[in-house]
């Protein structure tokens, strides 16, 4: 490359980065319904026509923020893995459930942008479905580990209705990913229930209902980790000290259940002691 060639690239990159963040900052004050290429071009002092250069529509636009929030959240989720290595299935869970918080926290229209209400007219391409699968695949890299450690306990498969075990399968023929069938299906109940809290903290529905929501989150995904099957090492050294896991059927769901209700409580207390 020239250095010509280097100078305009350089340059091309510097003014992407400054529509992109005055998109941004619009986003946050008007919401992504009118976002408006007009409207980022005059805050930048550039002609309409020469934005169209970088981004031919609004669409466009759209699509690079919402690529650029998924690799951002991703990377948070990512990020928890390595940084939380250890051997115990239900804390890795936790910690990347903790870094996704995090991250919603502190980009909180961006993260509106994600899983909020749905943009008028927008239809996102396909090139956002790999970045919107990184928070799974990082909670999905947690189900596997732990199913080689024998920390996955595997649900009976009566569990769920026979479509929904389809729709596993050909999820985790999809993915290249050998987890059972029922044990999938409960892990993506778990993560759609993940964002299921995030959406009720971030917009609100939290207000006069819980307070200590750092705790309360930490608690929840927990049980969401223990009701998908991932068993912490205590836990299963409890329960039988000779056996070195589970990937099996356990004996009673509703006593399961009845176990994780008795775990919420317990914590509860604790932490209102």
């Amino acid at each position: 490359m020239s250095a010509i060639q280097g100078a305009r690239e350089r340059a091309r990159t510097e003014v992407t980065a400054a529509i992109k963040s005055e998109a941004r900052r619009q986003l946050a004050e008007q919401g992504a319904a009118k976002l408006s290429l007009r409207a980022v071009a005059r805050e930048l002092g550039m002609v309409s026509s020469a934005l169209y250069r970088y981004f031919p529509s609004r669409d466009e636009l759209l699509t690079a923020l919402i690529i650029d929030a998924y690799d951002a959240v991703g990377a948070a989720a990512e990020g928890a893995l390595t940084t939380h290595p250890g051997s115990d299935p239900v804390a890795r869970w936790t910690a990347v459930c903790q870094a996704v918080r995090r991250w919603a926290l502190a980009h909180p229209h961006e993260y509106a942008l994600l899983y909020g209400s749905p943009v008028p007219g927008y239809s996102a391409p396909r090139d956002t479905v790999a970045p919107a699968s990184r928070v799974g695949m990082a909670l999905l890299t947690v189900a596997r580990e732990a199913r080689a450690a024998g920390l996955l306990r595997v649900p009976d498969a009566a569990t769920w209705p026979p479509s929904v075990l389809a729709d596993a399968r050909t999820l985790a023929d999809g993915l290249e990913m050998e987890l059972p069938a029922p044990a999938l299906a409960g892990l993506v109940a778990a993560w759609a229930q993940l964002f299921g809290l995030l959406n009720f903290e971030l917009f609100g529905q939290f207000t006069n209902v819980v307070e200590a929501r750092e705790e309360f989150f930490a608690v929840s995904v927990g049980t969401l980790a223990r009701a998908a099957g991932l068993c912490s090492p205590e836990g299963i050294a409890a329960e039988d000290p000779d056996a070195p896991g589970y990937d099996t059927v356990p004996e009673d769901p509703q006593a399961r259940d009845a176990d994780a209700a008795t775990e919420i409580a317990r914590r509860f207390g604790q932490a209102g002691a």
